[in-house]
């Protein structure tokens, strides 16, 4: 049985909201609630990025049932890792062991805001290095480590769950997926790529959890769901390469003032069919994932998805998720 999640969008949503936002989905039937990490917005428009880790102490205190996850937080300059762990613990602790620790080797969007963003094979040492650091500590172990990019000269996460918080490691690509075998409990992918998933799984993640994220925006007019979904998903085509890259909102519009609607369109489900939703979320069901996350574009819209995901959304994916 696939799970089917809910994402807490920070990007376009404030603080209460979001943890209102969370309880509703809770309510509705979503399996599990992801949560972006950011400290900007893609898009001046999205118009919101409160802290994450804020709200999701708020959300593990407000809901009951539902797994929790950062999607995905970078431990690599705007966090310290050993910081992270000891956060990460503490949503253990206050979620009752329903967190897990999403990780990434993040974007410059959101990481140069500490000064300066590192060139990518030196971040991808930083992050190998952040894991190295961050899983001891979520184990209850005491760290002296000492590398090329950190030192911890001696740490203990004092407040930890009963089972330690699971870490799961973005990858798009052979590197990235062997790193989250060797050091995840699971999988994060943002493409519906069987290959990642073998690749991950050659590296030997064979059985643990895959979490994939599809962008969709229902609503009862295609035309004005395309519109939002222009105006704030458009970056979105850019690629992984480019995403990293850009410094700051301005920039995402700048690189993005040619995409069109249509553009957009052709990669996010619109408007108020359920089947093509349903066909957007397959993709990453038969590519082997085991959570989808979905998000509903659009701010002003998430408690009118929520509804209608409840009466329609989820039911159609629990049978899709049966007959797979």
């Amino acid at each position: 049985m696939v799970n089917i999640g809910y994402t807490l969008m920070c990007e376009q949503t404030g603080p209460k909201h979001l943890v209102d936002h969370a309880v509703r989905a809770e309510g509705a039937g979503f399996d599990h609630l992801v949560i972006s990490d950011h400290y900007y917005p893609w898009l001046d428009s999205q118009g919101h990025s409160p802290y994450a880790w804020s709200v999701l102490g708020a959300v593990a205190h407000a809901t009951s049932r539902a797994a929790l996850m950062s999607f995905v937080t970078c431990p690599i300059r705007r966090y310290h890792p050993a910081v992270v762990a000891q956060k990460a613990s503490t949503v253990g602790v206050l979620s009752d062991g329903r967190f897990t620790l999403g990780l990434g080797a993040g974007e410059n969007l959101n990481e140069h805001v500490v000064g300066g963003w590192p060139h990518v094979q030196q971040r991808h040492e930083m992050f190998e290095e952040a894991l190295q650091i961050i899983r001891p500590l979520l184990n209850g172990e005491t760290l002296t480590f000492s590398g090329n990019h950190y030192d911890v000269p001696d740490a203990y996460v004092w407040d930890r769950p009963d089972h330690p918080v699971p870490m799961a490691i973005a990858a798009s690509g052979r590197q990235s997926a062997t790193l989250a075998a060797e050091y995840g409990n699971g999988l994060v992918a943002t493409e519906p790529d069987p290959h990642i998933i073998q690749m991950y799984d050659d590296a030997g993640g064979v059985g643990r959890p895959r979490y994939g994220q599809v962008a969709i925006c229902y609503g009862p007019d295609e035309a004005e769901c395309r519109k939002i979904v222009h105006d704030q998903l458009r970056w979105f085509g850019l690629g992984w390469k480019v995403n990293a890259e850009l410094p700051g909102p301005e920039s995402f519009a700048a690189a993005t003032q040619f995409v069109r609607e249509e553009d957009v369109a052709q990669s996010i489900s619109c408007g108020p069919d359920v089947d093509a939703h349903v066909a957007a979320i397959k993709k990453f069901v038969e590519a082997g994932f085991t959570h989808v996350a979905i998000v509903q574009v659009g701010a002003d819209s998430q408690l009118m998805f929520l509804d209608w995901a409840q009466e329609r959304l989820l039911p159609r994916l629990r049978q899709l998720c049966c007959l797979l």
